[in-house]
């Protein structure tokens, strides 16, 4: 658990994220005991500091070009 946020808290200051998204992102990963939600926090974290989205909002832009 702590080195959870301390890989978060380090991740967030070479990339400069908002504090918004720290709170949420280690809320999500201190409340789930599930190791596939903390997967997928994982990934969905790392989506957000590669290309500045989540993976639900590349989802639902795939979607919406997909019925365009």
């Amino acid at each position: 658990m702590i080195r959870t946020m301390m890989l978060l808290l380090l991740l967030v200051a070479c990339t400069g994220c908002s504090e918004f998204a720290l709170l949420a992102s280690s809320s999500s990963v201190a409340i789930s005991h599930n190791a596939y939600a903390k997967a997928y926090s994982g990934i969905d974290v790392l989506t957000i500091i590669k290309t500045e989205k989540d993976i639900k909002t590349h989802l639902y832009e795939s979607i919406k070009h997909a019925d365009k």
